[in-house]
């Protein structure tokens, strides 16, 4: 999956908004976070397209990284007890989709619109 169809799919799970949060600091203007309800759901580095970061349920995530290629630690500025990371040339498409939109549904339905 390349930047461009990832970024569709997000986009398309619906009430989406895209931004570079990051912009200002250093080396983060390449930082893209998709969210819903003002929240974030999933972050990707477009100049550097290898890892998506997704939230997940703090139970699935020690057997998704134990058994799933892949799948690895978020980065350091994530805790890894509810985020995960998307290897995108590893992982295979359909769970990466999978866990995407499970990530949004996480956060859609913690932080429902008022």
């Amino acid at each position: 999956m390349n930047i461009e169809d990832f970024r569709e799919y997000c986009l398309s799970l619906g009430d989406v908004e895209e931004k570079l949060p990051f912009a200002k600091m250093p080396g983060g203007d390449s930082v893209l976070a998709f969210y819903v309800n003002g929240h974030t759901f999933c972050y990707c580095d477009i100049d550097d397209f290898k890892t998506v970061i997704v939230k997940c349920q703090a139970e699935r995530i020690p057997e998704l990284l134990e058994n799933t290629k892949g799948i690895c630690p978020p980065d350091n500025h994530f805790n890894a007890k509810y985020w995960i990371g998307l290897e995108v040339q590893v992982i295979e498409t359909e769970l990466l989709k999978e866990l995407v939109a499970n990530s949004y549904e996480i956060v859609r339905t913690k932080n429902k619109k008022k």
